[in-house]
C-alpha cells in the first residue's frame, strides 16, 4: 500500500475553515467566537507538531495563527470549542471586484499587444508527464520532485509506489506555493494529499489574502473532495487538481512569459514540466506495451513482482480504455499501460480526466492528441520522433567528422 504522511495539518486547516466559514474579517460581535476557533486551530497544530516538523504547510499554518491572534487581539488562553461563525453575505472580501489592473495578467502586460501564448503541463497516472513543450513521457520519479519552479510559484509532487515491490508510482501529495506579488496577493500555500483535497489554502483562506487584488487568486471547488480549480489571474494561470481513486492528478495552463520567468537560468532544467524527467527516470512504456500485446498477458515493469489486484490482459485493458478514450493516442496507450501495471481501473479515469483537462486548458486545439512519445536527450534538445538516441548521437558525431 502507498505510504501516507502521519502529519494531519490538512485536517486542522479544514476544521478551522469549517468553523469560521472562510472569514478573517469579523465584526466586533464575532471576535470572541473567532478567537475561540483560532485557539482550537492552534491546539490542533500542537497535537500534530511532532509528525509535521518538516512539513511546509504546518509551518505556514503556525505562522498564520500567530498573525491572526495579533490582528484580532486574541488571547492564547480561553475556550477552544469551535462554534460556527455566520457566513458572510455575497460581496465580501473573498470576491473583491475592484482589483487593480496590475493584478490581471492580460490587462496589465498585454493591453496593446496580441493575446499571450499559453502553454500546458499535466501529470497523471503511473505517472505520465506532458510538458510545456508537448513532449510526453512515462517516468518513475519516486519521492519528491519539482514540477514548476519560477519567479511566481513552485509546484512539488511526491510519488509513492502503487504496489509493494513495484516501480509503478503515482502522485500521493502535491504542494503549490504562490509567492507574494506586489499589491495583488500574499504568499499562499496549497497542499493536497491522498483522501485530502481541500478547497482552501493551508491558512484556511480561499483567496490571495488581505491585499487590494486578493481576488486575483482564488480556489473554486468543482466536485467536493475530487476536483478543485485555482485561478491566478495576476499571472494568467489556471491550475486543476483532481483526486481520482486514491491518487492525484495535476494540470496547468500558463503563459510562456511566466513559464520562462526564472532568475537563475541554470536551474530551469531542474523542474519536470519544462525539461521533462531525467533520462534515468524515463520508461519506454510503448516497448513494454508491445511485449505485453505479443505475449498476451500483463507483464510488470520489474521482474518477479506481485500480481496486481485485478488481472487485465492486453485485450481486456484495451477494451476498458476504449470506453472512455476512443482515440488511440498516448492517453489511450497510457491507460492500457496503467491497467496492465496496476490492475486499478481508477487509472483509466485518471487518463480520461487528464485528457479532459487538456481540452479545457490547451490553447492549440490541433495538439490535443499526441501519438508519438518524445524522449529528451539533454536540456533543450529533443530526439527526433522514432530515432534511437544512440543512433542520433552517432549521426551527429559522423557529421562533425565530415566537416573536419
Amino acid at each position: 500500500p502507498a505510504v501516507t504522511s502521519p502529519c494531519k495539518i490538512l485536517k486542522c486547516n479544514s476544521e478551522f475553515w469549517a468553523a469560521t466559514s472562510g472569514s478573517h474579517h469579523v465584526g466586533a460581535e464575532e471576535a470572541p467566537e473567532f478567537c475561540t476557533a483560532l485557539r482550537a486551530y492552534a491546539h490542533c497544530t500542537r497535537r500534530t507538531a511532532r509528525t509535521c516538523r518538516g512539513d511546509l504547510a504546518y509551518h505556514s499554518a503556525v505562522h498564520g495563527i500567530d498573525d491572526l491572534m495579533v490582528q484580532h487581539n486574541c488571547s492564547k488562553d480561553g475556550p477552544t470549542s469551535q462554534p460556527r461563525l455566520r457566513t458572510l453575505p455575497p460581496g465580501d472580501s473573498q470576491e473583491r471586484s475592484d482589483s487593480p489592473e496590475i493584478c490581471h495578467y492580460e490587462k496589465s502586460f498585454h493591453k496593446h499587444s496580441a493575446t499571450p501564448n499559453y502553454t500546458h503541463c499535466g501529470l497523471f497516472g503511473d505517472p505520465h508527464l506532458r510538458t510545456f513543450t508537448d513532449t510526453f513521457q512515462t517516468c518513475k520519479v519516486q519521492g519528491a520532485w519539482p514540477l514548476i519552479d519560477n519567479n511566481y510559484l513552485n509546484v512539488q509532487v511526491t510519488n509513492t509506489p502503487v504496489l509493494p515491490g513495484s516501480s509503478a508510482t503515482a502522485t500521493s501529495k502535491l504542494t503549490i506555493i504562490f509567492k507574494s506579488f506586489q499589491e495583488c496577493v500574499d504568499q499562499k500555500v496549497y497542499q493536497a494529499e491522498m483522501d485530502e483535497l481541500p478547497a482552501a489554502f493551508v491558512d484556511g483562506s480561499k483567496n490571495g489574502g488581505d491585499k487590494h487584488g486578493a481576488s486575483s487568486l482564488k480556489i473554486t471547488e468543482k466536485v467536493s473532495g475530487q476536483h478543485i480549480e485555482i485561478q491566478a489571474k495576476y499571472i494568467g494561470t489556471t491550475i486543476v487538481v483532481r483526486q481520482v481513486g486514491r491518487y492525484l492528478t495535476f494540470a496547468v495552463r500558463m503563459p510562456e512569459e511566466v513559464v520562462n520567468a526564472v532568475e537563475d537560468r541554470d536551474s530551469q532544467g531542474l523542474y519536470l514540466c519544462l525539461r521533462g524527467c531525467p533520462l534515468n527516470q524515463q520508461i519506454d512504456f510503448q516497448t513494454i506495451r508491445s511485449a505485453q500485446a505479443t505475449e498476451g498477458h500483463a507483464r510488470r515493469k520489474g521482474p518477479s513482482l506481485p500480481a496486481p489486484p485485478e488481472a487485465f490482459t492486453y485485450e481486456t485493458a484495451t477494451a476498458k480504455c476504449r470506453e472512455k478514450l476512443p482515440v488511440e493516442d498516448l492517453y489511450f496507450q497510457s491507460c492500457v499501460f496503467d491497467l496492465l501495471t496496476t490492475g486499478d481501473v481508477n487509472f483509466m479515469l485518471a487518463a480520461y480526466y487528464a485528457f479532459e483537462d487538456v481540452k479545457m486548458l490547451h490553447s492549440n486545439k490541433d495538439k490535443l492528441h499526441l501519438y508519438e512519445r518524445t524522449r529528451v536527450l539533454t536540456p533543450g534538445n529533443t530526439a527526433p520522433t522514432g530515432t534511437h538516441p544512440t543512433l542520433w548521437v552517432a549521426l551527429l558525431c559522423l557529421c562533425w567528422l565530415c566537416l573536419l
